[in-house]
């Protein structure tokens, strides 16, 4: 099997419905993949708000503990959007441990360097 390095780009606001928490399931399953060698997630738009702890789906699914297993995962990362932090007013709250702010030149790279980018 070929080494993969992916990114995967994720929007959708982690309340109103679940797709935030599935695509973070979609994350974890491909994490733990022997196949993934690198992967990088980004919160972008309204998922920044998944980047802070506490937060719960509609469902009543704890977004953080999705996000801290990604996190703390030896092959996967995740980032919350620079900008879209800034504009949500969101920059100097506490993150979720092992969450870093990323901004979009790193993104460019990540995406450069990719073998899939996926987006949700």
């Amino acid at each position: 099997m070929a080494q993969q390095n992916i990114v995967i780009i994720i929007n959708a606001a982690p309340h109103g419905s679940e797709r935030c928490t599935s695509d973070l399931r979609v994350a974890g399953a491909l994490a733990a993949r022997a196949d993934v060698a690198r992967l990088h997630i980004l919160l972008m738009s309204d998922a920044t708000v998944a980047a802070l702890p506490h937060q719960k789906d509609n469902a009543g699914n704890l977004i953080q503990t999705l996000v801290e297993e990604l996190a703390s995962a030896d092959n996967a990362s995740v980032h919350m959007c620079r900008n879209c932090a800034l504009a949500r007013g969101l920059i100097d709250l506490p993150l979720i441990e092992g969450v870093t702010v990323a901004t979009l030149s790193e993104l460019g790279d990540w995406v450069a360097a990719a073998d899939k980018v996926i987006t949700f």
